[in-house]
């Protein structure tokens, strides 16, 4: 925070009103680059977690799935969010931001999911009829990876008695061919939930130590917590899962309106300022300094972005006054000039490059 992303100068002295015309639709990017770094911030937890617990990162890209789509507030936001979040994750069930990732950041296929029932699914074959209602699951669904959520009403009975029991050789046929079953719980506090269904299911289908000493589930078999999920309660459950000496490749976790819609302009601090103003050819550094609020302070004259020995970011402020070879240290670049696109880039470079940074 407190940096400049972006700088939009007028090229066209009749057109002076354009820069702060442009505010309104331009400060908007307040909302992808919020989920994305949400979604960047999880990914950096879980894959904490994941080299402390598990042997391998290969399924990291599919440990967050997209579920906000229904939470959002437009068909646009599930697209622009969702298609931020596939910066980071690959793994949604947001139509809408395949079809973002596609018609702008040229990626045929950005995302995946899996067939995946939901409560009305098992509820309708009602409370007796759920074990079939699993069982159909199965069957309908013999390959690749299935998704069935089991809390519609005991999800301890349903894993430690139907999954466990009843359709544990139905599982495990399943398992020899190389598919997957995700149980999915989706309600009650996630991470003691979350404990008590990996102690119940290695129970049951029993498990391995890897060799940094954690359990791991048999390959196909994972747990899917979709409910509850947020930067806190991520960690709060991984920690958890870790204590209870699971490796975190036991778990995904689905997030809905906690990944879209529970941010808004101030959660990153969002802001669009003028900073520079050229009055009768005469250059005016241009900023605000409220006396009661000093943190909204703006910054002044034109400004440039660089990057720190150690990493980091800093802006510099009065940079029309600066040398050449300061002004080279610039890492902002021209995007668009004068109705000419001059950077396009794509879903896949921008992933290269948020990947790159977690190393």
């Amino acid at each position: 925070m407190k940096n400049i992303l972006f700088s939009v100068e007028n090229t066209d002295p009749k057109c002076f009103w354009l820069v702060g015309y442009l505010e309104t639709l331009l400060v908007q990017v307040w909302y992808p680059c919020t989920v994305a770094t949400f979604s960047y911030e999880m990914k950096k937890n879980i894959r904490s977690s994941l080299q402390e617990t598990s042997d391998s990162l290969d399924g990291i890209d599919f440990q967050l799935h997209d579920f906000g789509f229904r939470g959002v507030s437009s068909v646009e936001s599930a697209g622009i969010g969702g298609a931020a979040h596939l910066v980071n994750f690959k793994g949604t069930d947001t139509m809408q931001a395949l079809i973002v990732a596609r018609k702008y950041y040229g990626s045929e296929i950005a995302g995946f999911s899996v067939p995946a029932s939901e409560h009305s699914t098992v509820t309708v074959w009602q409370k007796e009829g759920e074990k079939e209602a699993y069982r159909n699951m199965l069957e309908r669904f013999p390959t690749g990876i299935v998704s069935v959520v089991s809390d519609s009403y005991d999800v301890y009975n349903a894993c430690s008695k139907i999954w466990g029991e009843d359709l544990k050789s139905l599982v495990e046929e399943r398992g020899e061919a190389g598919h997957v079953l995700t149980i999915r719980p989706d309600s009650g506090d996630p991470a003691t939930v979350v404990c008590k269904l990996l102690n119940i299911l290695s129970q049951k289908f029993g498990s391995t130590k890897n060799s940094k000493g954690y359990k791991v589930l048999p390959p196909y078999l994972r747990l899917l917590q979709g409910d509850g999920i947020g930067l806190d309660s991520t960690k709060h459950i991984l920690k958890e899962v870790q204590s209870a000496g699971f490796s975190t490749e036991n778990v995904i976790l689905g997030c809905g309106g906690g990944l879209l819609q529970k941010h808004n302009r101030d959660t990153l601090k969002f802001a669009f300022k003028c900073s520079l103003a050229i009055v009768n050819e005469k250059e005016i550094e241009v900023f605000k300094s409220p006396i009661d609020d000093i943190g909204k302070k703006s910054k002044k004259g034109k400004l440039i972005l660089v990057r720190n020995e150690d990493e980091t970011f800093s802006t510099i402020e009065h940079a029309q006054s600066l040398t050449e070879a300061d002004l080279n240290r610039d890492i902002l670049e021209t995007i668009f000039e004068n109705g000419v696109l001059s950077r396009d880039q794509n879903l896949d470079s921008i992933r290269a490059i948020t990947a790159s940074s977690l190393i």
